[in-house]
C-alpha cells in the first residue's frame, strides 16, 4: 500500500491528501514532522521536507507537485490534470501561483517566530508583498467563474483551497475574505467537498 508522510497542518500534504481522497487511492498517512528527533522523513527525502510518498516498491517520491501528478497518472479515472496541452498548462499555473503563495506565507510565519530583535522588517514586508500580489492575480483571474481552470474542478481549486485555508489558519489577519469575496464562495464551495472536510487541519 502507498505510504503519505507529513502533517495535518501541511498545506502541501493536504493538497496531496485531497488527490488521494478525489482518486479513491488508498494510502496509509503517516504523521511525521520533520523537525522533531523521530522524523524518519530523510530517508526518504535528502531535502527533509514533506510530503514524501512512499511507493510499493518503497522507492520515494517528494515535492507535492511531482506526487499528485503521479497519483493523477496512476489512476487515470477523475482527471485532475487535464490531458490537453493548454488546460494541463493552466491547471499547473494556478498550482504554481497557489504553492509560491504558499512559499511567501510560511516564509512570513517563520520570520515573525524569531525574537522580534533578530526579524528583518524588509524581509517581511517583502513576503507580505507576495502574497498580497498572489492573492489579488487569483481574484483577478477566478472572477466569476464557478472553478479556477475551465469549467470543471481540477488541481487548480485544490491547490487553491489549500492554500486559503492555510492563510485563515496560520494568518488570520490577512483580511482576504473581504479583500476577495469571490475567492471565499470558492473557499466555502470547496469546504463543502468531503476531500477537504475530511483532511481540514
Amino acid at each position: 500500500m502507498l505510504k503519505l508522510l507529513g502533517t495535518a497542518t501541511s498545506p502541501f500534504t493536504r493538497k496531496v491528501r485531497v488527490v488521494l481522497a478525489e482518486k479513491r487511492m488508498e494510502c496509509e498517512f503517516v504523521v511525521d514532522a520533520p523537525n522533531t528527533p523521530q522524523s524518519v522523513v530523510v530517508r526518504h527525502n535528502p531535502l527533509g521536507k514533506i510530503p514524501v510518498l512512499i511507493l510499493d516498491d518503497e522507492h520515494s517520491l517528494f515535492d507535492s507537485r511531482v506526487i499528485v501528478e503521479y497519483l493523477d497518472n496512476a489512476s487515470p479515472g477523475n482527471r485532475l490534470i487535464p490531458a490537453e496541452k493548454r488546460s494541463r498548462i493552466q491547471v499547473r499555473r494556478w498550482e504554481a501561483l497557489a504553492d509560491g503563495c504558499l512559499d511567501a506565507a510560511i516564509a512570513l510565519v517563520n520570520e515573525k517566530k524569531k525574537p522580534a530583535e533578530q526579524q528583518s522588517a524588509d524581509w517581511i514586508l517583502r513576503q507580505q508583498g507576495k502574497v498580497d500580489r498572489a492573492l489579488q492575480a487569483m481574484a483577478d483571474e477566478l472572477a466569476a467563474k464557478a472553478w479556477c481552470a475551465g469549467d470543471f474542478f481540477t488541481l487548480a481549486d485544490i491547490a487553491v483551497g489549500c492554500c486559503l485555508a492555510w492563510l485563515e489558519l496560520r494568518l488570520p489577519a490577512i483580511a482576504w475574505r473581504q479583500n476577495h469575496p469571490n475567492l471565499a464562495r470558492l473557499a466555502d464551495k470547496l469546504a463543502q467537498r468531503p476531500s477537504f472536510r475530511d483532511t481540514a487541519a
